[in-house]
């Protein structure tokens, strides 16, 4: 057999499995595409005729007296706390992930191992244990309060508020963040770093222009870790936003829920399927960019 025929032989072997992932991946994204040109039902669901109704809304809202158009402030609102926190949540888990990816990567090498697996213990628990967790401690009578009061300080009213939603994805997300950052370092040549001394570097010139620029590639590969699922978060906004503070994700399932506007839930989550999209387009731009330049 020539390699034409077994090249030809792979592909149909592993035409199934293709058409599968393909119908199972694309499939309900197709759905919900389709959903978001439709009209609500009567009780749920949707109906025909096609419309262009939900995207409308998306962005615009029409007063019910004149059927004059304006802008859908609470939607917009809701897009930029959504953006806002999910840019916050990466350059916090970023600053307090880079020291400590670095100390890792500084340990002996036998004693790794032990660092990487005390990161990994919050995934061993269910994503709502953990947030019940934070709201256990930054709530009015909770630990944070408690010991404000003993130093004389406080209290804080941080539940229900952006901080606390802040605070809680910071800490959901924190490993994705140090892990990436920590494989990036981990390859770091640290003779890089006596050469920019022996050139009168100082500290904070050395991580500028030396460390920052060969880590790149596990900064960014960390930042849409931490940028992606924290720009759809529904958990931590429901539990420590009380609903007051809503994010993206949860608007989109209150109108597949007490809202049944299932189209306009559809195209809010089509909406931030191209959002992420576009995250990752950039990462890859970047990414692609820096393999250019070192190379």
């Amino acid at each position: 057999m020539g390699p034409a025929q077994a090249n030809r032989a792979s592909w149909t072997l592993a035409a199934p499995a293709l058409m599968l992932l393909l119908i199972g991946s694309i499939g309900p994204l197709l759905i919900v595409l389709v959903y978001s040109f439709l009209t609500p039902g009567d009780y749920s669901g949707v109906q025909r005729p096609f419309t262009t109704r939900a995207w409308e809304q998306v962005f615009l809202t029409r007063d019910i007296f004149d059927d004059t158009l304006s802008w859908a402030d609470a939607h917009l609102t809701i897009f930029w706390r959504s953006v806002k926190l999910s840019v916050l949540t990466t350059v916090i888990t970023f600053l307090l992930g880079l020291p400590t990816a670095w100390f890792i990567a500084t340990r002996p090498r036998e004693r790794r191992a032990l660092w990487l697996f005390l990161i990994t213990i919050p995934f061993w628990t269910n994503l709502l244990i953990r947030t019940i967790a934070i709201n256990e401690i930054i709530r009015s009578e909770g630990l944070l309060n408690q010991v404000l009061g003993w130093v004389g300080a406080g209290p804080l009213n941080l539940l229900y508020t952006d901080t606390a939603v802040l605070i809680g994805m910071a800490y959901v997300y924190l490993p994705m963040m140090v892990l990436p950052m920590y494989a990036a370092i981990d390859r770091f040549d640290t003779r890089l770093l006596e050469a920019a001394y022996d050139l009168f570097a100082n500290r904070w010139q050395a991580l500028a222009h030396v460390v920052l620029p060969v880590i790149r590639p596990g900064i960014l590969a960390g930042s849409i870790l931490v940028f992606v699922p924290s720009l759809g978060a529904y958990v931590t906004p429901r539990v420590l936003g009380g609903g007051k503070n809503m994010m993206i994700g949860n608007f989109i399932e209150l109108q597949f829920g007490q809202g049944q506007n299932w189209p306009l839930g559809a195209a809010l989550a089509v909406l931030l399927l191209v959002a992420v999209g576009l995250a990752l387009a950039i990462y890859v731009r970047v990414l692609g960019g820096t393999g250019r330049d070192d190379g």
